[in-house]
């Protein structure tokens, strides 16, 4: 059989097509972005053309890369941004919309009128989630209503879906997801791992217009277009499919990825662990019918917070640059910056915060706000951390982290610092696209099981903490008064 898998891993910014081989290496990749689209103050869309042409570019160009076939793939999977809302017309195949981004928070109105009868959790018991802009229930609601769809839509002419079930239409022609991004909508019953008619009926989304529900890992359809006769065998949502390629299979295992946002996902195991502490409870995967579950703790701005520095602020030219500006100083000058651009996440879900820098003097130079920038990074994580372990009862030795930002050794070591664990880089950082290549290679029988994937995994770099407990708690204190900050801006 062919022994190299693809993996679409459709993200916030950029789409990209990465080969892998039977040891879990990368063989080629491409990657290409999309533009980022924001109407107005608080919206962020994405043009679902844009991303399946670059879809297509990246596979054909991936390929070549690695020097391979579309015959020499035994299977693909698809990973992709979770919460971001695509409708299209089921009879053309267009979309009738731009897709509204799961950083956008137009739908606040919407969320606050629901939490109106039964507060903010007032869905949380069935779907494990607050109410809260980031997901896509709400999103659903308000272009039927902005865009006149609503008619269309109970007709069956409409069809929903988050970036999966979009690329997965293009590529068979079937109307699918799974339930790592159905688990994401607030229209999903984690228990009974359905579709749920009341919540679509409460928040205003016609059942007609949902994908249908399929395995996370198993082989599906067959692909047309660029992947033509190649099986479909895996669609996970990014951080579960990071989960995944971190080989964290067992409960208690956690991993931490650094993108445009930073997800912290712990396996909880076969049942839902409800959350006290602000976080969300979510599904890691389901493979032949068995659901496995995980807590989870998101963080809006992390990685995309340099890329303000870069291109709002103009104190670096390129991401790269901030680990070499902020090691010019020894510590921040006690300034800290949070960066509440959408809202605070987990745990504090206010959608009305505000980004602040506080603490700065005259002393203070563009040095210190980059290092403040930085470990923002590894506060914010520090708090979704002690949510879970409040929730969980699980204390963590150590922390598998992935994604661009590793590469920043001052944060890593910040990080491992902040949270008093080690922090662990594995040899291939891409883990979003390695969950889905193993997704997808298990399926097909490429390796036999779970054992032989956690086999795979290696370890390149582990930070330890260098501070001791004393220093901890008075940076945390410090930390807590600026969200503070945050919180009472409004």
């Amino acid at each position: 059989m062919a022994e190299f898998v693809g993996a679409i891993d459709q993200g916030t910014t950029s789409t990209r097509f990465v080969v892998f081989d039977a040891a879990g290496r990368i063989r080629g990749q491409a990657q290409k972005e999309h533009r980022q689209i924001f109407p107005r103050p608080g919206w962020v869309e994405h043009d679902p053309d844009e991303i399946w042409e670059n879809t297509v570019e990246v596979v054909e160009t991936g390929l070549a890369d690695a020097g391979i076939a579309v015959s020499d793939l035994a299977a693909v999977g698809i990973t992709n941004q979770r919460e971001t809302t695509v409708l299209w017309d089921r009879v053309t195949g267009e979309p009738l919309a731009n897709a509204i981004v799961w950083q956008d928070t137009r739908t606040d109105a919407i969320c606050a009128e629901l939490a109106a009868d039964g507060g903010q959790d007032r869905f949380r018991r069935q779907t494990g989630l607050p109410l809260a802009t980031y997901f896509s229930g709400p999103k659903v609601r308000w272009l039927l209503d902005e865009m006149a769809l609503r008619q269309a839509a109970e007709r069956g002419r409409v069809a929903f879906g988050t970036i999966d079930s979009w690329l997965t239409w293009k590529l068979t022609g079937r109307h699918l997801t799974d339930p790592t991004n159905a688990s994401r909508t607030l229209l999903y019953d984690l228990a009974a791992d359905a579709w749920d008619s009341g919540l679509a009926d409460a928040i205003g989304v016609p059942e007609a217009v949902l994908p249908e529900i399929v395995d996370s890992v198993g082989v599906g359809e067959t692909c047309r277009g660029p992947l033509e006769g190649v099986p479909l065998a895996a669609m996970l949502g990014d951080q579960q499919a990071a989960l995944f390629g971190q080989a964290c299979f067992q409960p208690g295992e956690a991993k931490n990825t650094y993108g445009t946002g930073n997800f912290l996902l712990l396996n909880t195991g076969d049942a839902p662990v409800a959350s006290t502490a602000g976080l969300i409870t979510t599904v890691a995967c389901r493979i032949d019918g068995e659901v496995t579950y995980a807590l989870e703790g998101a963080v809006a701005v992390t990685g995309s917070l340099v890329q303000w520095l870069r291109d709002n602020l103009g104190i670096i030219r390129t991401a790269s640059e901030v680990e070499e500006l902020a090691s010019q100083v020894p510590d921040t000058g006690d300034v800290y910056f949070v960066p509440a651009f959408s809202g605070l996440f987990a745990p504090h879900w206010r959608s009305d915060a505000r980004g602040v820098i506080v603490g700065m003097t005259r002393y203070t130079d563009r040095r210190h706000i980059a290092r403040a920038a930085l470990e923002a990074t590894a506060f914010q994580t520090m708090e979704v951390l002690d949510a879970m372990a409040r929730d969980s009862g699980t204390t963590l030795t150590e922390l598998r982290v992935d994604g661009g930002m590793t590469r920043n050794e001052m944060l890593m070591q910040f990080q491992a610092d902040v949270l008093g664990i080690d922090v662990v880089r594995p040899a291939v950082t891409e883990t979003t696209a390695l969950g889905a290549a193993y997704a997808a290679g298990l399926a097909v029988g490429l390796w036999k099981d779970r054992d032989e994937v956690r086999r795979l995994w290696a370890e390149d770099r582990r930070w330890t903490p260098r501070i001791g407990d004393t220093e901890r708690e008075h940076l945390a204190a410090r930390w807590a008064q600026a969200v503070e900050r945050s919180l009472g801006w409004a």
